[in-house]
């Protein structure tokens, strides 16, 4: 089965999450936004190794560390969706701007799709591309653990911002009613910042898109 541990890294908070396989104990890291001492640490305790790097979306305090961390490890890079591409590219932009020291760009080696998976250790994961806070953010669903991690896209009581470049409102109102709802509402979901919630109870109660947007 599928393991998760969550490591909150940079002054955002960012939800980074570690993912392992309990048999095989291989492991990916998801989101790694910065703080690898921290992340590394976290690997090291958890007696797991990281052999692939998943990324939800190209915002740095989601992917800031992705590079060094996947030369270090010597690991690939999968995702996000490659709408994100001019966001991984701006990298070092983003850096002045949100003052991450020394931030790289790199090339994923897989943009990921709607309908893909991605395998940590034995489990797999289903990739779908839900876009509006960026255009090419996608989330990772273990359908058996009942467990998704949703980047910046939804969070406990809340939606992710949609004022950035390529944003659009409708659009992640669309990703999360139509997507990933519909997938089940015992189903828990990591967010990218803040607790962890179920698709349930922000069906039921999340102000942007539960209740009356039912």
């Amino acid at each position: 089965m599928i393991q998760v541990s969550i490591v909150p890294v940079t002054p955002f908070e960012q939800n980074c999450s570690i993912l392992w396989c309990d048999r095989s104990k291989k492991a990916a890291v998801v989101d790694p936004g910065g703080d690898l001492d921290r992340i590394l640490a976290a690997v090291r305790e958890l007696g797991v190794t990281v052999e692939r790097i998943l990324v939800t979306h190209g915002h740095i305090d989601h992917a800031g560390g992705t590079a060094k961390l996947a030369r270090e490890l010597g690991v690939p890079i999968e995702g996000p969706q490659e709408e994100d591409r001019f966001w991984i590219e701006g990298m070092p932009e983003q850096s002045r701007t949100f003052g991450f020291p020394d931030v790289e760009a790199f090339e994923p080696d897989r943009w990921l799709h709607d309908g893909d998976t991605v395998t940590v250790g034995e489990e797999s994961l289903q990739v779908i591309h839900a876009p509006g806070h960026t255009p090419g953010h996608v989330v990772f669903v273990h359908t058996g653990a009942r467990l998704a991690i949703v980047g910046d896209v939804l969070f406990a009581g809340s939606i992710g911002r949609t004022d950035f470049p390529r944003g659009d409102h409708q659009t992640l109102i669309h990703s999360i009613r139509d997507k990933l709802f519909p997938l089940g509402d015992d189903i828990t979901f990591i967010p990218g910042h803040g607790p962890t919630s179920t698709f349930g109870e922000e069906r039921e109660s999340n102000p942007f898109v539960g209740g009356r947007y039912r």
